[in-house]
């Protein structure tokens, strides 16, 4: 009988000092991921996340307005509009943002469409060739964003400028 009992002790303390091993081990590999998940958090930061949005309600006459592509333009998932040389608006990071134009060639020469807009955490520029005029001209070109941490993000864009 007092084998059984020091074999039963043994087994319980051997069984004991198994799940604090468990648990030892385990905490590092949540720390790990952890570590792992701020890492991603650094590099998702290096990026602008330029989204769609319906026409602003804001643009009630003359305007410019394009999406990244021709199936975007008519879905109507614009990215960047803009009411004809005030003010642009786009979503940038998640925030609806209403920005003052800095300057707005709109085909002056050469049937090439330029702006440039700018504020203390973006500045974009947006380059476009005509490609068909009628009422309203269609343009296909360049959005392109930079932060002040160097961030850089090209996009094609495809709309039109009309009133």
């Amino acid at each position: 009988m007092k084998y059984l009992i020091i074999f039963f002790s043994a087994f319980l303390l051997v069984a004991c000092k198994k799940e604090q091993k468990t648990a030892q081990t385990s905490a590092p590999v949540d720390s790990v991921k952890n570590v792992q998940d701020t890492v991603a958090a650094d590099i998702s930061s290096g990026t602008i996340a330029v989204d769609t949005f319906p026409f602003p309600t804001e643009i009630k006459e003359c305007s410019c307005y394009f999406a990244k592509s021709k199936a975007d333009f008519l879905a109507e998932k614009y990215i960047y509009a803009d009411d004809a040389g005030k003010t642009a608006y786009m979503k940038l990071d998640g925030k609806r943002l209403a920005l003052n134009l800095l300057s707005s060639s709109d085909m002056e020469a050469d049937e090439e469409l330029s702006k440039e807009i700018e504020n203390d955490d973006y500045k974009i520029s947006v380059k476009g060739k005509k490609i068909k005029g009628e009422e309203a001209l269609l343009f296909e070109g360049t959005l392109t964003i930079e932060k002040p941490d160097g961030t850089i993000v090209k996009t094609p864009i495809y709309g039109e400028c009309g009133c």
